[in-house]
């Protein structure tokens, strides 16, 4: 950007070298990226060496350079511009993915039985029972894993096949964004996207500037610019000379910051330096800018060789996200494998025992075995592990693997989440954390473009204290047809304004419209097609403002380097601008010094209320009115406006111009002299009025976050644009509040200061009766970021000291010492709440801390993260891609929380990735945060039913799917262990092989799956109008260790149950009907099971439909069909060592007395549970909404009543925001952003381009 006489001006004067001056560009954000990014920018910075030598249309000399891979084997230095971000191919897919799959440890645990129960001497149970449901759980597991990578190569075809022109020989071709090699000369036009990190070497506007929007790389809506070196924008006037060029860059190697660049260019034997200034990154959007032509420097690269492009660098690795219920269930598979071992030992030394005991009465039985006891008892060891093998079930994760990929089918299909004008529905990238959507505690979300719509329309205006707003416009005839110059997409109209200034009677209303019409920075070119003017401003406010000057009869119509033409009611009037007050973040205002056509001299003067205010000559009805409807703009979270002029006498002008040339010649402490006599002029100002401004938020976004807050998730915003925006959206989004308390970097500090110094945890002290109540929110900035983490090492008494480190920022307007005052007061209620005061530290404190808490790191990271976590909402602003990432990364180390970040932009990727949950919004700005997200959405308030419905739905469902599972499992199999003591500990198998086999996949699936697939404890209205049960899943209500265990002995009382009971109805029994045998009784037991299963979930389904009972009867039919092949005369003849129960089934079901066997174990497995439940229920109270109140209540921070100082009048928050960038006021003045006619300059480049649809064409060579 463009560095004008700022704040930064002087500080960096003083620290430079005494030399010629020279036109600078600076790069515009943070520089720094936090404590962790911080470091990791320091080690760049140490380890950077400038031996990246990139030479212009020379590949050949560009691919010579190698580096090293591994050992001897080398690749090319320099990449193609090729993204690849998918993780298999033809060939890697099938070894990568069984790799990867065999990581899980349940996989590995069930590998190694089946290769167990392949060796003889133990195998217990046949091979189909383990080997047929691995081989499913792979196959569906290697399926999910090859579809979504599918979509990773689609999403990485359609980048790498985006058309771009490069230049081939003498002429630019239109080639695809993949065939671009470092060193290339690209040729970009309006609108287009950088493909990759280029050197400006120069454009068709003047001084070869050219203009971005970043909006997809750092969420600033404004416009910044860049600029060529003087060299190519001199040299490089035609398209042959461009061609013939080759110039060498020599700079640094590629690294990840973004607003840091050193090189310098070699060319003729000389060497030009290069900033950041003069780079476009990948990702920025050509605006304003007719044709600019730039040398590929960083290309994309592929992912296993890295990304160059800075914009790659920042968006962080791809990390493995795993579910709160994965990582429990992988520690209940190792639980069960321990518990397994430990039976199975146990189960050993019985047999051991039993045996031993044998063999000592039996000596002449003995005699014949060769195998000691010890052998016999290893071999049995190792059967009874394969045979329990099954109490951990394959069959578990297959049916999960449906159940993920069906409710994420489900957010697919739902229509309630379809956004019709673009034809865009929900998507579920990724199918494994659906179940994680139901815990989700803090959200993280971007600003621009993903709460906001990025649109400005001008709303309202207040002139000489009455208050305009919109009239309904449908049905009446446009107002504006008078005006030729109107501009028709402006939807503000006001018939009562129009008059009045039509009249031309009132002269402020003439100044106010002649003010936004002036004090601007925006250029403007005639549409010769369309006979329009078309407005370059460098953010949307300021051509919303001209706009609305525009339509009313003020038209700006053209500027020079020391005047500005607008055309008044239909009257040319020229104004010559004597000089241009820029604004800065410091200034908060912006103004110009006109001399008008009859020789007056006038100050016009827009900017925030709160400085404008203390700069007006008078207070008067006027002023006190304009002040209500500011405070009423406010409440309607607007962006707002002051506007005001005065007349300069001749004399009072000539003296204040004099002083402003010395001062604008000096080469120390510039910026402050310029300030200072800014402020002079800046004085006695007339009120005009006041504009409102609506910066859109996307539809839905207020309900949204209001209905998150209620289900206790915290929202935060992490955008790199403007404080002044990100608190105004904060205000629209109700994220901020009137009555909150607003830390901002004094406060944060101080408060930590307490913090570090006492460790008090920021927990409070007791609390009183009636306790007053404050709400505080956290607003810091990216820059004081850095200050704070970096600052906590240091000592506790030097961190208010670091909060300000500029002469300028410490300078306090007048207006804000009363605001000061009351936030000072107000903070001092925080502190006596937290129960301790400031003071000096001792050395026994500090070596207590360091006891404490392990590191200084951790200290300061933990002391931020606990702060910001007691805040009701916390704003970051000016924050870097690594920034926000690092925000994420915080919070889930130390508060231990279910995170998810939201985005659209490439300035998100870093931070959807470091989330638990990454949802893409599907914005204008690329497709990068799309194609690393988990989830896309189109608008945000689809988050609202993606959370609240399919999130608690889906952790709802797979929690009751594994409670059931693992009751069913534990239900059925437990049998086993006690089957072994009366089989004499020969790890003989109770059940026929094949109901093992088929039992958890076609005998008990489907009504299990069905609660996985369908099940609904209330419905989508009312989960939406009950936010409040989402809470359920923060705290792991319905899956944790205590529900396991609960499962565990349910499962294990219907094992004893059905087995006991059948054993003591079967004893001294004999005849026809008799249990005695082997064969009825383990179909007794199975059959005791499978049913009593049934009916458990029939109790506990509460969303029960026709699919339900239709799921029942297939399981039933299921165990019908298939016991009667596998028990069939015509299988047994064939196999009779596979298929050895013959008509077991039939013998059983053939006769009422063992009917009633298993009516009686169903009964006693379900009455008591059925009574059990009813009692609970009539018992338990509704403390949902108690919970919800006792959550928000201690996030309160209390205080005891104090005097309270009593003021006339309380303070107004100002909803002044602005987005215009500081710099380009110097640019108007110098006239380096002027256009000339072509007869003053006919050496320029030609913008003539070929429609993206003659890819085969080239650029023909011309002259402007």
């Amino acid at each position: 950007m463009g560095d004008p006489a700022g704040r930064n001006e002087a500080q960096r004067r003083c620290q430079n070298k005494p030399g010629p001056e020279k036109y600078e560009l600076r790069a515009d954000g943070p520089t720094s990226m936090g404590s962790l990014a911080y470091r990791e920018d320091l080690d760049e910075e140490k380890n950077s060496e400038f031996t990246w030598e990139v030479q212009a249309n020379n590949r050949a000399y560009n691919n010579q350079f190698k580096e090293k891979v591994f050992l001897c084997w080398q690749r090319k230095k320099y990449k193609k511009n090729i993204i690849h971000t998918a993780k298999y191919n033809v060939f890697s897919f099938l070894p990568l993915n069984l790799y990867e799959q065999f990581h899980r440890f349940s996989n590995l645990y069930f590998l190694i039985i089946l290769l167990l129960q392949g060796i003889p001497e133990i195998s217990t149970l046949p091979w189909f029972t383990l080997f047929t449901p691995l081989i499913c759980l792979l196959t569906i597991r290697a399926i999910r894993d090859l579809v979504d990578d599918i979509g990773r190569h689609r999403s990485d075809k359609i980048v790498n096949n985006r058309p771009c022109q490069i230049l081939m020989g003498k002429s630019f071709l239109w080639r695809k964004w993949k065939n671009l090699h470092v060193g290339d000369l690209v040729c970009l036009h309006k609108d287009s996207i950088v493909p990759a990190d280029l050197v400006l070497l120069a454009s068709t506007e003047p001084s070869s500037l050219c203009y971005v929007e970043t909006a997809d790389i750092d969420g600033e809506t404004n416009l910044k610019f860049r600029q060529a070196p003087m060299i190519t924008h001199h040299e490089l006037t035609s398209i042959r000379k461009i061609a013939s060029f080759q110039g060498k860059v020599v700079c640094e190697e590629p690294n990840s910051r973004m607003h840091h660049f050193v090189g310098c260019l070699e060319w003729k034997g000389k060497k030009y330096p290069l900033d950041s200034g003069n780079i476009l990154l990948r990702g920025c959007k050509v605006r304003n800018t007719d044709t600019c032509y730039g040398l590929v420097i960083y290309a994309g690269g592929w992912k296993f060789a890295g990304f160059d492009t800075k914009i790659m660098k920042n968006c962080g690795k791809i990390h493995l996200k795993r579910t709160k219920i994965d990582h429990l269930m992988n520690r209940l598979v190792v639980l069960i494998f321990v518990s397994m071992v430990v039976v199975s030992a146990a189960l050993t030394f019985g047999f051991w025992h039993k045996v031993k005991e044998f063999k000592a009465n039996h000596h002449y039985v003995s005699a014949v075995h060769t195998r000691s006891v010890a052998m016999e008892s290893f071999y049995i060891f190792w059967g009874f592990l394969i045979l329990l093998s099954v109490l951990a079930p394959m069959a578990m994760f297959i049916m999960a693997e449906f159940i993920y990929l069906g409710n994420s089918v489900f957010i697919n299909w739902d229509e309630h989440m379809y956004y019709k004008p673009h034809d865009l529905p929900a998507k579920a990238r990724s199918t494994s954390l659906n179940d994680l959507l139901g815990q989700v505690q803090y959200i993280f979300s971007d600003k621009t473009g993903t709460l906001t719509q990025n649109i400005m329309t001008f709303k309202k205006c207040c002139i000489n204290g009455v208050v305009y707003g919109p009239e309904e416009t449908s049905g009446k005839e446009n107002p504006f047809l008078w005006n030729k110059f109107a501009d028709g997409k402006l939807l503000f109209r006001n018939t009562q304004l129009l008059q009045a200034v039509r009249a031309n009677q009132d002269w402020r209303v003439r100044e106010f419209w002649r003010v936004l019409a002036i004090c601007h920075t925006v250029m403007v070119q005639e549409n010769n097609s369309e006979c329009q003017l078309m407005y370059q401003a460098a953010s949307p406010d300021e051509e919303a403002l001209v706009t609305a000057a525009r339509n009313f009869g003020y038209v700006f119509l053209a500027r020079t380097q020391d005047s500005v033409t607008l055309m008044e009611l239909g009257e040319e009037c020229v104004y010559q601008v004597l000089a241009m007050m820029d604004f800065n973040s410091i200034r908060k205002r912006m103004s110009v010094l006109v001399r008008k056509p009859e020789g007056s001299i006038y100050l016009y003067t827009k900017g925030a209320d709160t400085v404008i205010y203390e700069r007006l000559q008078k207070r008067g009805e006027t002023e006190w009115a304009t002040e209500e409807a500011l405070a009423s703009f406010a409440t309607e979270t607007l962006r707002t406006l002051c506007l005001a002029c005065k007349e300069v006498d001749e004399e009072v002008y000539e003296e204040w111009r004099q002083r402003h040339q010395e001062a604008s010649i000096l080469l120390q402490n510039r910026a402050q002299a310029l300030h200072q006599l800014y402020e002079e002029m800046e004085q006695s100002l007339q009120l005009l009025g006041a504009t409102a401004i609506e910066d859109r938020l996307q539809d839905g976004v207020l309900e949204t976050i209001k209905c998150l807050k209620q289900g206790n998730i915290k929202v935060w915003v992490l955008t790199g644009d403007k404080q002044e925006t990100a608190v105004n959206i904060g205000f629209a989004c109700k994220l901020l509040s009137e009555n909150m308390i607003i830390l901002e970097e004094k406060e944060i500090m101080r408060i930590l200061e307490v913090y570090w110094e006492t460790k008090n945890n920021l927990q409070g002290g007791k609390k009183k009766e009636l306790p007053l109540q404050f709400k505080t929110a956290l607003v810091i900035n990216g820059e004081f970021l850095d200050q704070l983490l970096l600052s906590l090492r240091k000592e506790p008494r030097a961190l208010v000291q670091n909060v300000n480190v500029d002469p300028l920022e410490s300078w306090q307007e007048p207006g804000e010492e009363r605001v000061d005052f009351l936030q000072a007061r107000r903070l001092s209620l925080i502190w006596q709440t937290l129960g301790i005061q400031l003071r000096n530290s001792g050395l026994a404190s500090q070596h207590e801390d360091s006891k404490t808490l392990r590191s200084a790191e951790e200290r300061r990271e933990r002391a931020f993260v606990e702060l910001a976590s007691r805040c009701q909402a916390v704003i970051c602003c000016r924050v870097t891609p690594k920034q926000k990432a690092l925000i994420v990364a915080l919070v889930k180390k130390y508060q231990n929380v279910v995170t998810l970040a939201i985005g659209d932009g490439a300035n998100d990727v870093n931070m959807i990735k470091t989330a638990d949950i990454g949802v893409g919004v599907t914005g204008q700005e690329g497709m990068q945060a799309v194609q690393n997200s988990d989830y896309v959405l189109a608008q945000f308030c689809f988050l609202r039913r993606l959370l609240l419905v399919h999130g608690h739905w889906s952790y709802m469902r797979v929690c009751k799917f594994l409670r059931c599972f693992l009751y069913k499992t534990l239900a059925s199999m437990m049998v086993q262990i006690w089957f072994a003591y009366y089989s004499g500990f020969t790890a003989q198998p109770l059940y026929e092989g094949w109901f093992l086999a088929l039992f958890n996949l076609l005998y008990s699936t489907l009504p299990v799956l069905y609660i996985g697939l369908f099940e609904q404890d209330v419905s989508a209205e009312r989960s939406l109008e009950l936010p409040e049960l989402y809470i359920a899943g923060q705290k792991d209500e319905l899956f944790n260790y205590w529900v396991i265990l609960q499962a565990i002995a349910h499962g294990t009382a219907t094992s004893l149950v059905n087995f006991f009971m059948t054993l003591w109805i079967s004893q001294d029994s004999a005849g026809p009907v008799s249990l005695s045998d082997y064969q009825s009784f383990a179909v007794v037991v199975a059959l005791s099971s499978l049913l009593s299963i049934i009916m458990e979930v029939i109790l506990i389904t509460k969303y029960l439909t026709t699919l339900s009972g239709l799921a029942i009867f297939l399981s039933l039919c299921f165990y019908v069909v298939m016991t009667s092949l596998t028990q069939s005369l015509w299988l047994f003849k064939r196999f009779p060592k596979n298929f050895p129960f013959l008509y077991a089934d039939l013998n059983v079901l053939s006769q009422p007395p063992i009917m009633l066997v298993i009516l009686l174990n169903v009964s006693l497995n379900t009455l008591p549970m059925l009574a059990f439940r009813v009692i609970y229920q009539a018992l338990k109270k509704p403390q949902r909404k108690e919970e919800v109140e006792k959550i928000t209540s201690e996030e309160i921070i209390t205080v005891e009543p104090v005097p309270c100082i009593h003021m006339e009048s309380p303070a107004r928050r100002s909803s002044y925001a602005f987005s215009h960038r500081e710099g380009y006021a110097d640019l108007i003045t110098q006239g380096t952003i002027l256009r000339r006619s072509p007869g003053v300059n006919s050496d320029m480049l030609v913008d003539h381009t070929v429609p993206p649809d003659e890819p085969s064409g080239s650029m023909k060579e011309s002259f402007w």
